[in-house]
């Protein structure tokens, strides 16, 4: 039996996206013992997921921090690990390898950069979708994909009754109107608008209803909806996981809420400005779809709400 590593430091859409990949590497190597080492938002999470057997915490201090970075290591060079599969791919994971396996090939450390075709640069590969590039990315480095392409998030979610009791709703349909506050181009400005919308044609049979995270929860006051708290607290990610789940519906920025919809089977819509297209981000499924404009200040309410509707009816 051989250690074996997997690197994902986050964020959430990403975490999201890599289940799959995940699945595929611990289902390529079921005698050994899988590894995840992650930051400390992702820590609590990564403990439900089946395929991991242990967390090692990564607090990614600055790389000059000579002391955290000498304990990092020799924390990591203990497990003897056979093989490293980097899906972080990151400047940051990258050091990592040059520190742990310098001459390391792709079956030993399996990375975009490792991987990479003979026929295509760096940047002409990351404009491959990201579930395209990881299921490139473990077929290089000998593993069979059957999920990387298909990433199934519902080993996150968790039970949710006491909120759903204390909130008193049932059937609803759920709001993501924020953004990270240096990504404002995601961010659409309608959403009272298609709330209103909402309420005219359907009345009380959805609840309409939003969950902010920890720095959203001042933003939410501006919505519309009813604002999901966990006893003054944002939902953690496997409430916030369970929330969309079992939603009717989502409307959602492009943001980890979106790729946690996308991934849980959930319906919804998620809305995309000129940041970047939902095939780069892998964010289109079956029941869960983009509208793309070059500008959101220009996608008016009656045309998310038509969508909507047309998913409801």
């Amino acid at each position: 039996m051989s250690n074996i590593l997997i690197i994902k430091h986050g964020s959430l859409g990403d975490i999201a996206q890599a289940s799959g990949a995940i699945q595929d590497i611990s289902e390529n190597h079921k005698n050994d013992q899988i590894f995840l080492l992650t930051t400390k938002p992702y820590y609590d999470l990564f403990k439900k997921n089946p395929f991991i057997h242990e967390i090692i915490l990564d607090k990614r201090l600055p790389r000059y921090n000579l002391i955290y970075l000498y304990f990092l290591m020799r924390e990591l060079k203990k497990y003897n690990f056979s093989k490293v599969f980097d899906l972080q791919n990151s400047s940051r994971t990258n050091f990592y390898k040059n520190i742990l396996f310098p001459k390391a090939d792709k079956l030993v450390w399996s990375s975009s950069i490792t991987t990479l075709p003979s026929d295509k640069n760096e940047e002409e590969f990351n404009k491959i979708s990201v579930l395209e590039r990881f299921d490139y990315q473990l077929k290089e480095s000998g593993l069979n994909t059957s999920n990387t392409l298909e990433p199934d998030f519902n080993w996150a979610s968790t039970d949710i009754s006491e909120i759903k009791n204390f909130y008193k709703f049932n059937k609803y349909i759920l709001l993501f109107p924020f953004c990270s506050s240096h990504l404002t181009i995601k961010k659409w400005p309608f959403y009272n608008k298609l709330i209103e919308l909402i309420l005219n044609k359907y009345g009380d049979e959805y609840k309409i209803l939003t969950a902010p995270g920890p720095s959203e929860i001042n933003d939410a006051k501006d919505i519309n909806a009813l604002a999901l708290l966990d006893n003054g607290r944002a939902l953690d990610i496997s409430q916030l996981t369970s929330l969309i789940k079992n939603s009717s519906f989502v409307v959602a920025n492009d943001t980890g809420p979106a790729h946690i919809t996308a991934h849980v089977g959930a319906k919804g819509l998620t809305l995309f400005g000129p940041h970047t297209t939902a095939y780069k981000v892998s964010i289109e499924r079956e029941n869960f779809k983009a509208i793309e404009v070059s500008d959101l200040n220009n996608l008016s309410p009656e045309k998310v709400f038509e969508r909507l509707s047309n998913y409801l009816s």
